[in-house]
């Protein structure tokens, strides 16, 4: 009979590996597109196996000062220290739930002096007044899981570490994307400064030659005008970017961890680099963004969550005993005849909740469908940033290149001006038109290439980093 038991309990651990109540994990179908609509201009084919994502893409912008920046908002930004507590908390949840699967093992013990009444009922005579009860023991208990239960807990808590994880490296992705785009903003005040300041040099120039003539008798009092009211307009707006400049240099800092007013950034009047956009397909795509990777394992973790609810509907087997010793002296209280054991199973099975284990599974399942729902919802957006990021990398290097020209033709046409009103053959109206063109032509030059590198990180941070 006890080898009969035996195979029983050997067998035991298979029972229920087969019996858990959780329905087989089918994810949804992605909406996912054969290819991406603007492909072909600036996309290529993918390998099979899933790109490998470089975790410092920043440094293909060429710029030191961002990568010392990127590296602050690794150590010091509060929001991605919260988050990264979060995921220690839910792998602590992890621990936890794997604790089920094993033994409880409790050690107690006691030493108690006590005094009986006279008048208890049915004391014997010659029972003593005073007497000790010391005890020493340990109970052990352990939930045979013929269900899942605990194994479904397990793995949807293992899931939701995995989820926030995935959570954690969206937000450090997303902030190095923020860090990064407010750096180019402050990159694209810089070349606007650099601009407006040769253009102020070059209008204080233009003012001072419109004085000189003015006091020749051979310009008029509307050119001087005109002339001090085109400089004093170039340094308002020099002004007003400075300022901007001042903001986003300020929104750095605090991006990275660094109080507004401790810290200094030098200028720089070069643009920064366009990161390409690299080879990628809409399945490595999936594989690629942490937010797509942590709603798939919310998904996965309620669809275990449906075999925890349903394993309520079934008995619960509980194994345990306790045993030790007990005696009324320490002296003899480690001794056989003062031991005592109980071994036993406790089983436990609902009869009537009132509908209680219904309501949970019906919970169970709408938490389903509803990571269901968030995962799909997460692909699409997915899908439409990186087609907006392509549809905008193609067209803003055509308008770059357009606006490149009209900024080099202005300027022509603006220095041919000025050359002709020193020479009496135009009006200085022509000159002040010509180089407010020419000024609002190449800030916005500038403008368009600090979109080209803003959107570049925009894309990266769509495929959920760069290859």
């Amino acid at each position: 009979m006890l080898r009969n038991n035996k195979r029983w309990i050997a067998l035991l651990p298979l029972l229920a590996a087969a019996c858990s109540q959780a329905p087989a994990y089918r994810p949804p179908a992605a909406p996912l597109p054969a290819k991406f609509a603007d492909a072909d201009k600036v996309w290529g084919e993918a390998q099979p196996a899933a790109p490998q994502v470089d975790k410092t893409w920043w440094r293909a912008l060429g710029d030191p000062g961002l990568d010392a920046m990127e590296e602050r908002l690794e150590k010091d930004n509060p929001s991605l220290a919260a988050i990264l507590a979060k995921h220690r908390l839910a792998m602590a949840a992890l621990r936890q739930s794997k604790a089920a699967t094993m033994p409880d093992v409790e050690s107690s013990g006691s030493l108690i002096r006590n005094r009986q009444s006279d008048d208890r009922p049915l004391r014997g005579g010659a029972q003593p007044d005073y007497y000790e009860a010391d005890t020493v023991g340990a109970t052990v208990s352990y939930e045979a899981d013929l269900w899942g239960r605990v194994r479904d807990s397990v793995k949807a808590a293992r899931a939701n570490a995995q989820a926030s994880a995935d959570d954690a490296a969206a937000l450090r992705l997303a902030l190095q994307a923020d860090l990064a785009s407010t750096w180019a903003a402050m990159r694209g005040a810089d070349l606007e400064i650099a601009i407006l300041s040769d253009a102020v040099g070059a209008y204080q120039r233009a003012d001072d030659v419109t004085h000189h003539r003015y006091d020749g008798g051979i310009a008029t009092g509307i050119d001087v005008g005109r002339a001090d009211a085109q400089l004093a307009d170039a340094q308002a707006q020099l002004a007003q970017v400075r300022a901007t400049r001042a903001v986003l240099a300020h929104a750095v800092a605090t991006l990275a961890g660094i109080p507004a007013g401790e810290v200094k950034i030098d200028t720089l009047d070069h643009p920064l680099s366009v990161i390409g956009a690299p080879a990628a397909l809409p399945a490595a795509l999936l594989q690629r963004r942490p937010d797509i990777a942590a709603a798939e394992r919310r998904m996965y973790a309620a669809n275990r969550a449906i075999g925890v609810a349903r394993a309520a509907r079934f008995p619960q087997i509980s194994l345990g005993g306790n045993g030790g010793f007990q005696s009324m002296a320490v002296s003899s209280l480690i001794s056989a005849p003062n031991a005592f054991w109980a071994l036993g199973p406790q089983v436990s099975l609902p009869i009537f909740d009132g509908g209680r284990i219904k309501a949970r599974i019906e919970s169970a399942r709408a938490d389903w469908d509803a990571a269901a729902a968030n995962y799909r919802g997460s692909v699409l957006v997915a899908m439409r940033e990186v087609e907006d990021g392509l549809t905008s990398m193609d067209q803003l290097a055509q308008e770059g290149a357009a606006q490149n020209r009209a900024a080099d033709a202005a300027g022509q046409a603006s220095k041919l001006s000025y050359e002709l009103y020193i020479k009496g053959a135009n009006t200085l109206l022509d000159v002040v038109t010509a180089e407010t063109a020419e000024l609002a032509a190449r800030r916005r030059a500038a403008q368009v290439a600090t979109q080209r590198v803003q959107t570049s990180i925009a894309l990266v941070r769509a495929l959920g980093g760069a290859a």
